[in-house]
């Protein structure tokens, strides 16, 4: 397999809007093989607790993970909103296949330790334990994987990991089969330096920028273990990330990319 691989995450309020969902995946219908999409669905899985009258607990914007709420995220995750994505990319014409981490044994995780936090049963992927085989094979059979953030710790304990790390972890494994590069959308149109001002895109970030840019704070919240995770991905064999709108998944020249120091 000679072309690059594309693993895009979706996620932010796109999953959890109708309309920008369909015009997202209509762009990633039309964007070349080989590709893979991992997508969150945090709103979903919310709303749903809330109508089951389970009460939603995040710590530092992390969904603290008990065993209703679990079973919760793994209905929502790995059943609605996973194949509400792929029935709308098969009527594309993308023939894909949804998946969690346990199948196939795909990705692997471990619970994470209950200090100084206890998120309960929330998973840390395992370094090398996506399996590269199992992703080449579908891709070379033309078929498109669809990640949720569900994966399984081999002992027969599903976890619930963060989507934006599934994407790192998948990234970075594809990178050991070809050139690989990781798109991470969501609905704005990068990194902002000031979040309020969309035309306010950082085009690019190394790490010596990105220790500027945290210290006077227009790198902030959520966005840091994004970026964390677009360095680790670089880090372990990924060529680029671009962090960027959904809307424009296709434009070449948009968002934020973080690069190597060398490049």
């Amino acid at each position: 397999m000679r072309r690059t691989i594309k693993v895009v995450k979706i996620g932010g309020n796109v999953v959890n809007d109708p309309e920008a969902l369909k015009m997202f995946l209509s762009d990633f219908a039309r964007l070349e093989k080989p590709k893979i999409l991992v997508h969150g669905g945090g709103c979903e899985a919310t709303r749903l607790s809330a109508a089951l009258g389970i009460e939603t607990c995040m710590i530092d914007g992390r969904r603290v993970t008990d065993r209703e709420t679990l079973d919760v995220v793994t209905m929502v995750y790995a059943g609605l909103v996973n194949k509400r994505i792929v029935s709308q990319l098969q009527a594309l014409g993308c023939d894909c296949i949804g998946l969690t981490g346990a199948d196939a044994d795909v990705i692997r995780a471990v619970r994470r330790p209950a200090q100084p936090v206890d998120f309960g049963y929330v998973g840390d992927i395992l370094a090398d334990s996506v399996s590269e085989s199992v992703i080449a094979m579908l891709l070379k059979s033309d078929i498109v994987p669809v990640f949720c953030a569900i994966t399984h710790d081999g002992h027969g304990q599903l976890l619930n990991c963060n989507a934006d790390t599934v994407a790192q972890a998948v990234a970075c494994a594809a990178s050991r089969i070809t050139a690989t590069d990781l798109i991470y959308c969501f609905e704005k149109p990068g990194v902002l330096a000031d979040p309020a001002d969309d035309s306010s895109v950082i085009p690019e970030i190394t790490p010596a920028n990105y220790l500027q840019l945290k210290e006077c704070g227009a790198v902030s919240g959520g966005m840091i273990p994004k970026i964390d995770n677009a360095f680790a991905a670089i880090a372990n064999g990924v060529r680029h990330v671009i962090i960027k709108s959904a809307s424009s998944l296709l434009a070449p020249m948009s968002g934020t990319t973080i690069r190597k120091p060398s490049e």
